[in-house]
C-alpha cells in the first residue's frame, strides 16, 4: 500500500510543478506593475466615489496616510496586502491619489 502511493506521487509531481496560477502567471513569477490609474480604476473605485466609501480624488490626502490606510484598513474598508498592492503600487497609487482632482463623475461622501 505504501508503495502505491509513492508511485501515485512520483506520477503526479510533474503535474504540480508545471502548474501555472489561475491568471497563466507561472507561479513565483511576479505579475507587472499597474499604472495608478489602473489600480485605483481595479481596486479603490470599485467602493470610492459609488456611495460606499468616501470619496478620495480632489482631497489632497496626505501621501503616507493612503498608504496606511490601504495597508491596515479601517471600519469597513479592508486592509490590502503587498500580494495584492505592490509596495511600488502603493507608492505610485498613493501619490497619484494626494495630487488628483476631482472627479466629477463620483459621487457620494
Amino acid at each position: 500500500m505504501r508503495r502505491l502511493g509513492l508511485w501515485t506521487l512520483a506520477l503526479a509531481a510533474p503535474l504540480f510543478a508545471q502548474s501555472a496560477a489561475p491568471s497563466g502567471q507561472p507561479l513565483g513569477q511576479l505579475l507587472p506593475q499597474r499604472a495608478p490609474a489602473k489600480t485605483y480604476a481595479s481596486i479603490c473605485a470599485y467602493c470610492h466615489g459609488h456611495n460606499v466609501g468616501p470619496i478620495i480624488l480632489g482631497r489632497h490626502l496626505p501621501v503616507d496616510q493612503i498608504k496606511g490606510m490601504v495597508r491596515a484598513g479601517r471600519n469597513g474598508m479592508p486592509a490590502f496586502r503587498p500580494s495584492e498592492i505592490s509596495p511600488a503600487e502603493l507608492d505610485a497609487l498613493a501619490a497619484w491619489i494626494a495630487r488628483s482632482p476631482r472627479d466629477t463623475r463620483e459621487h457620494g461622501q
